[in-house]
């Protein structure tokens, strides 16, 4: 896969504080933009946060957003990631070209990760920094996730929640640290 970076020239001047703002002239590339962006042009440091989990979930399953379409119901990349997360069968999403040299629980927790990124409220979206340290730190207990942002219910969905036992396995952690979500002691560096 080849990153690709675009979408320049739609930098906005922000305040020193300002952490979010509106628009109406929406740009970008529908999949990969936040819901509350995309619908009514509200964004914020989470919309970022949301197009990244997006990437997670492309590096990790090797499938494309943006031309995702699966037998079953899925419509988005998020929904069938997420479908395989709350069935507790997390690595059938994975890329076969990975299947030999992957960490179980590494590609878990990316998947996770992912997942908490593309929550439907922008409140529930870890920040940036959050993201970070959960990459970088295995002690920090992540939040479970919620279902992401567009999921599309079918009967077959109704009454299903993940499997005890592997709630209780992603809640796992030698000495584990719970994460709440306040992020009061994670500083946020903003250019000027």
């Amino acid at each position: 896969m080849n990153a690709k970076v675009s979408d320049f020239g739609m930098a906005r001047i922000f305040g020193v504080d300002q952490t979010q703002g509106s628009t109406n002239r929406i740009v970008g590339t529908y999949g990969y933009m936040s819901p509350e962006y995309a619908m009514h042009g509200q964004f914020s440091v989470k919309s970022d946060v949301y197009s990244f989990g997006v990437l997670v979930l492309e590096i990790i399953s090797g499938k494309k957003n943006s031309s995702f379409y699966q037998t079953g119901g899925s419509a988005d990349l998020a929904s069938y990631v997420w479908r395989h997360w709350r069935d507790g069968t997390p690595l059938e999403v994975m890329d076969p070209t990975l299947t030999d040299t992957y960490a179980r629980s590494e590609v878990i927790r990316c998947i996770h990760i992912g997942l908490l990124c593309v929550q439907e409220d922008p409140a529930s979206r870890p920040t940036m920094a959050a993201v970070v340290l959960m990459l970088n730190s295995y002690s920090l207990t992540l939040a479970l996730p919620q279902e992401p942002a567009f999921f599309l219910h079918s009967r077959a969905d109704q009454g299903s929640i993940p499997s005890k036992e592997f709630l209780a396995d992603q809640s796992k952690s030698k000495s584990a640290v719970p994460y709440s979500g306040d992020e009061g002691s994670i500083a946020e560096v903003y250019p000027r």
